[in-house]
């Protein structure tokens, strides 16, 4: 395995004018902005759908398999001939240093049932102007193709977005019983019902993909890899848990009788209550793991990689009863991940996965990964203190088999961790490790080279560490459920223009000197 550097940084963080990264010209300028500094990998968030009333997470989502509607860029749609300039100025908003997710929704949703009107009608545009997609919607082969391929999971969740529009937005456990239920009947009687709201769902995954495909075209043209986010567990008010009720361990009602989070740990006293109904393992192993073979390589079509959040999960897994108010009180109970691996490379043929193997690890859960030779993760922000020389986060003790952070998404940025979280002790062993005194101005450019010079072959910068921001920039606060995923990388940072060409340049050369750019993989003379 060649070694590797990348950043992380998700696509809604993306500058934009439309109030939200997007796949559109901004995440080309970003790509391009790796390829220059020698980056091989951009490693993203869980790109599925959010919404506000999940909380705006893209770990809390009402599909596993749908591509999040906001981020269909509108100059995509705009050079598809489906919206105009002047619609493209309509449907931008106020710059700002967050995402405003109730803004962007409403923009991004009138913007798409334009298009979709428009489309029906045989994408006459106004002014004259021509579509480019040849007929009427529903006569389009594209997009015939694409619901065909798709037929495993995009019917149920056009249905279930169309049902909870109809019933103003509640959860499915609360919907009439026959379609809570999901009676062939009711199926057939609210599917004509609602027909043009589930053609309207559909076409907006179309758009998504469509862009989708066209931003992985540019990335293998630059040599760029992506990483996705695969959550272990999926929302209970979500198509997949409303379609597969049989795969979780639910009462009569649809209501979880268990749910998932992990107890308490270095984020939090009192664990992290997730919510999310857990599975019943013993069902997924009765239908041959069918539902996560499907669920893992979709995602193996859309990304080069995928980081398996919460991999430990798959050995054993804290198991909560739904009555209790915080994840202090639980139990460990077995999982299947074992054999669903199994399943999983007898029809893939390998394993493109990043264990995140991070939290509480035992025995079984090491056993796991090494059965399948998959790397895991070292953070930098956890190797320092009195367990340094044994800490496995610590560079001079990771295998060369692993990626190796500075942070994560659920971290601190590094600067606000030295400022803010670090105590003295903590800055005293970092400075001794280092050989030199480290200080606020200084640490996250260590930590940066630390990263690189480690033996794990993967390595991964945050942007934010990149940019060294402070705190204040974080993109989640573990167990905090409001002013998280809003984080958005400032116009122009991370691109081809100004002060960053000389930042490209600098990580460039540490890949070089450090043996992470294709040209030192390929055994030429690196060069500092």
């Amino acid at each position: 395995m060649r070694r590797t550097s990348g950043v992380l940084l998700h696509l809604t963080s993306l500058p934009s004018r439309f109030g939200i990264g997007d796949l559109g010209p901004e995440a080309l300028r970003f790509a391009e902005f790796l390829a220059l500094a020698g980056q091989s990998r951009w490693q993203m968030l869980p790109i599925s759908p959010t919404a506000s009333s999940l909380g705006n997470s893209p770990y809390s989502s009402f599909s596993a398999f749908a591509g999040n509607n906001l981020c269909i860029s509108p100059e995509g749609l705009a050079d598809d001939g489906l919206l105009t300039p002047g619609e493209l100025t309509a449907f931008a908003l106020p710059a700002g240093e967050r995402v405003d997710f109730p803004a962007v929704e409403m923009s991004k949703g009138a913007m798409l049932r334009q298009v979709f009107e428009r489309c029906l009608a045989g994408g006459n545009l106004p002014g004259g102007l021509a579509c480019k997609l040849p007929c009427r919607l529903e006569d389009e082969p594209a997009f015939a193709e694409f619901r065909g391929h798709n037929a495993a999971w995009l019917p149920d969740f056009a249905l279930f977005m169309a049902l909870k529009q109809h019933f103003g937005g509640v959860a499915w456990t609360a919907w009439p019983k026959d379609i809570r239920d999901r009676s062939e009947e009711a199926l057939q009687s609210y599917g004509g019902l609602l027909r043009r709201e589930v053609l309207f769902h559909q076409f907006c995954q179309w758009l998504f993909f469509r862009q989708w495909g066209r931003l992985r075209y540019e990335l293998s043209r630059l040599d760029v890899e992506l990483i996705g986010d695969v959550p272990i567990y999926v929302t209970l008010d979500s198509a997949d848990v409303w379609a597969n009720r049989r795969l979780f361990k639910l009462d009569e009602d649809g209501k979880p009788l268990f749910v998932a989070g992990v107890p308490p740990d270095y984020f939090s006293a009192t664990g992290q209550r997730w919510g999310n109904p857990v599975f019943d393992w013993e069902a997924c192993r009765a239908e041959g793991f069918a539902w996560w073979l499907r669920r893992m390589r979709h995602n193996f079509g859309l990304f080069d990689l995928v980081r398996l959040d919460h991999f430990r999960g798959f050995a054993g897994y804290w198991e909560i009863e739904a009555a209790e108010k915080t994840a202090v009180r639980g139990a460990w109970v077995p999982a299947l991940g074992a054999e669903m691996l199994e399943a999983l490379l007898d029809v893939h043929g390998h394993l493109p996965i990043i264990a995140e193997d991070l939290g509480i690890i035992t025995d079984d859960v090491r056993e796991l990964k090494a059965r399948f030779n998959l790397p895991g993760m070292k953070i930098l922000q956890f190797a320092f203190g009195p367990h340094t020389p044994y800490s496995p986060d610590s560079p001079h003790n990771h295998e060369k088999n692993c990626v190796v952070y500075t942070g994560t998404h659920d971290n601190n940025t590094t600067r606000g961790w030295f400022t803010d979280d670090a105590d003295a002790s903590l800055r005293r062993v970092l400075s001794r490790y280092l050989g030199r005194k480290v200080g606020a101005d200084t640490v996250v450019r260590e930590l940066i080279r630390l990263a690189f010079v480690s033996p794990a072959r993967g390595c991964v910068i945050p942007a934010q560490d990149l940019l060294d921001l402070d705190g204040s920039h974080r993109m989640n606060i573990p167990g905090t459920g409001k002013g998280n995923w809003g984080w958005r990388l400032p116009k122009d940072r991370l691109c081809l223009l100004g002060p960053d060409r000389a930042l490209a340049e600098a990580l460039r050369s540490l890949c070089e000197l450090y043996g992470r750019t294709p040209l030192a993989n390929g055994g030429a003379e690196a060069t500092g």
